[in-house]
C-alpha cells in the first residue's frame, strides 16, 4: 500500500473538477445569461462532460480500494447527494439520481462487498474459486448491462436508478448504475494495483502545480461551485 499520498491521482480528480466546473458555467452561461446555445450545447463541451465524469468516478473507485473506511465514505457522500437532491428540488431544478447518489450508492455496495469478502475469508472458502467466480460474475454483469441499457425497453419505480427512463422523467444531472458502476469497479481493480505498489516509482513522486491541491478539496468544491457560478451569473444579469 502507498505509503504517501500520490500526487497525479489528486490532479487528476482536481483536472476534472476544474472541467466540470467549466462545464457548470457554460450551462449558466446559456440559460441564466442569455449567451448563445452553441456555448453549451456543442461537441467539445459535450466530451469534456464524459471525461470529467469517467475521471472522477473512476478515481473514486480506486480511492474505494485504498480506503479504510468505504461505509463512512458512502454514508457522507449520501448525505450529501440528499441536500443536493433537496436544494434542486426546492429550487425547480431537481436532481434525481445525480453523480453523487451514483458515488454513495457504489461506495456504500462496495463497503458491503468488502464485509461478504472478509466473511468468506474467515471461513476459508475464497481462493482460486472465488477469484474465477468474481471475473465471470463481472464479465456476466457487464454483458447484462450493455444489453439492459440498449435493448430493453422497461420502466418500473425508481428504474431511473438502473438506467432505465420514461418519457416523464427529468434530472438536471443522472448518473445511473449502468453503466456507470462498472466505471467506479474499473478504478477499483486499478486500487487493487496502487495498493500493490505496482505504479512506477516515477508516477508515484510526481509533483504537478496546483491541481492536486483543488483535487484534495474536490467534495467542498462540487457542492459549493454551482451556487457560486450561479449567484455570480445573476448578479451580471442584474446589472445589466
Amino acid at each position: 500500500m502507498p505509503k504517501r499520498r500520490i500526487q497525479l491521482f489528486d490532479a487528476l480528480r482536481g483536472f476534472a473538477v476544474c472541467l466540470m466546473v467549466l462545464h457548470h458555467a457554460m450551462y449558466d452561461a446559456v440559460y441564466t445569461l442569455g449567451g448563445a446555445e452553441w456555448l453549451y450545447w456543442n461537441p467539445v463541451i459535450a466530451v469534456l462532460h464524459y471525461i470529467f465524469a469517467g475521471v472522477f468516478i473512476a478515481l473514486a473507485g480506486m480511492s474505494s480500494r485504498l480506503s479504510r473506511s468505504n461505509w463512512r465514505r458512502g454514508g457522507m457522500c449520501a448525505m450529501a447527494a440528499a441536500a443536493v437532491s433537496f436544494v434542486t428540488a426546492l429550487a425547480g431544478d431537481p436532481v434525481r439520481f445525480g453523480v453523487l447518489h451514483l458515488l454513495a450508492s457504489c461506495m456504500l455496495l462496495y463497503a458491503l462487498g468488502e464485509e461478504l469478502s472478509g466473511r468468506l475469508k474467515r471461513k476459508k472458502t475464497a481462493g482460486s474459486g472465488a477469484a474465477a467466480l468474481s471475473y465471470a460474475l463481472t464479465a456476466a454483469l457487464v454483458a447484462f448491462s450493455a444489453f439492459a441499457v440498449n435493448k430493453l425497453d422497461y420502466e418500473f419505480p425508481f428504474s431511473y436508478v438502473l438506467g432505465w427512463t420514461g418519457n416523464g422523467f427529468y434530472s438536471a444531472d443522472h448518473f445511473p448504475l449502468l453503466p456507470w458502476a462498472f466505471v467506479f469497479a474499473f478504478g477499483a481493480v486499478f486500487g487493487g494495483a496502487v495498493k500493490r505498489g505496482s505504479l512506477p516509482e516515477r508516477l508515484q513522486t510526481l509533483r504537478i502545480p496546483l491541481f492536486p491541491a483543488i483535487g484534495r478539496h474536490s467534495m467542498v468544491i462540487y457542492l459549493i461551485h454551482q451556487p457560486i457560478l450561479y449567484g455570480i451569473a445573476l448578479l451580471i444579469s442584474a446589472r445589466r
